[in-house]
């Protein structure tokens, strides 16, 4: 065996070849930061984070910014069409944003309201301006919206329906609901998909088998009318809070197998590390190995995987709803918006009823790209 040599010349910190700043800024840079470094790069997964953003704060404010109240009826102006919004007066000059008196007359042949202009009656947009009353965050009393038409004149820029609601304070509102049910509801499924998913993962045996048999038997049945028939459990006379309650626990409950099933097989094959055996050795918790040693080598992978699963309880929520199994009025939702325009007729003649697909397509699109981002940046180390 040959001796080990050692070099006996003192140690000369200036031979080994320096890194450069911008080196030493990556080399030394932690995980976290190497993620966002690699998502910032991806502009349209920024660019959907940030309208994501921008929509969720929206919902704390959503009174503020509709010009109505969800609930205020017009019965002058039923069924009206989306209301233009002019810039320059009739001598082509620039004065502002302003509408024109907003009549109608009734069409005995088709039975219908046919709206028109009065270019006479000229009606300035205002900005920070008095209308319904309504308690912000539930407690700070307001009349302030963002803007409205001047002398209180009606300013229907999305249409109303058939009593006469403002279709943009009504998808503003729906917009709480909607959005909300998504997060709540994939909150309660990723706690169902960790738990269930590492205890399969890391005791396996009879636990994985019973764990890998419930996720087999809820796959086995079509999604949707799983939702339907469980929906329809629920007790008519539930209050609207219970019932959006009861809706996110389904949807919850019913979506957390997939993640389930990816935690398990990162689990099963991060436990025969060296590190888990090393934290065994040592006298780790089982619950310990999972949360401290574990799941931190795969959570990014985890949550770009939430990310991808909020949109199918959106959909969830919004099909429920428009079938008329879901959230039912006064609740606001996009789905409930959705309902009032099943019928086919109704869409032909006022086809401003189905602008609140609209919002959800955009939301859908923005969390794939959002969740796309995620998922690339959650392997940095990949080119």
């Amino acid at each position: 065996m040959s001796e080990h040599y050692v070099n006996p010349a003192p140690f000369d910190p200036a031979s080994i070849e320096k890194l450069s700043p911008t080196q030493e800024k990556y080399y030394l840079a932690s995980q976290w930061k190497l993620m966002y470094w690699k998502f910032r790069r991806h502009r349209i997964a920024v660019i959907s984070a940030i309208f994501l953003a921008l929509l969720y704060g929206s919902t704390l404010i959503s009174e503020f910014l509709a010009p109505y109240a969800q609930d205020t009826r017009d019965a002058d102006h039923i069924y009206s069409p989306p209301q233009p919004v002019h810039f320059f007066n009739k001598e082509g000059e620039f004065v502002g944003p302003f509408v024109y008196g907003w009549e109608y007359t009734l069409n005995m042949d088709k039975l219908l309201r046919e709206y028109h202009e009065d270019t006479n009656q000229v009606y300035p947009v205002e900005f920070f301006c008095n209308g319904d009353g309504y308690h912000l965050l539930g407690l700070i009393y307001s009349e302030k919206h963002l803007f409205c038409a001047a002398d209180n004149q009606p300013l229907f820029l999305l249409g109303t329906d058939r009593l006469g609601r403002d279709m943009l304070s009504r998808i503003i509102y729906g917009a709480r609901i909607s959005l909300t049910i998504g997060l709540l509801g994939i909150a309660l499924s990723f706690a169902l998909g960790l738990v269930l998913g590492g205890l399969a993962g890391y005791y396996g045996g009879w636990v994985d088998a019973c764990v890998q048999r419930s996720i087999e038997v809820i796959r086995s049945f079509p999604e949707l009318p799983l939702w339907m028939a469980l929906s329809a459990v629920l007790p008519v006379t539930w209050s609207p809070l219970w019932v959006f309650f009861g809706i996110t626990l389904i949807l919850a409950l019913l979506d957390w197998t997939s993640l389930a099933r990816a935690v398990r097989s990162k689990i099963l094959s991060l436990r025969e590390e060296d590190y888990c055996s090393a934290a065994q050795l040592m006298g780790a918790t089982p619950a310990r190995i999972v949360r401290r040693h574990l799941l931190p080598g795969f959570f990014s992978h985890l949550i770009a995987s939430a990310s991808l699963s909020i949109p199918a309880m959106i959909l969830g929520e919004t099909a429920l709803s428009f079938l008329g199994l879901g959230l039912r009025p006064p609740i606001t939702s996009w789905g409930v918006l959705l309902n009032e325009a099943q019928n086919i007729n109704v869409v032909a003649i006022y086809p401003w009823l189905m602008l609140p697909v609209v919002p959800v397509i955009l939301v859908i699109l923005a969390f794939n790209f959002f969740g796309d981002g995620l998922r690339d940046a959650a392997d940095p180390y990949k080119n």
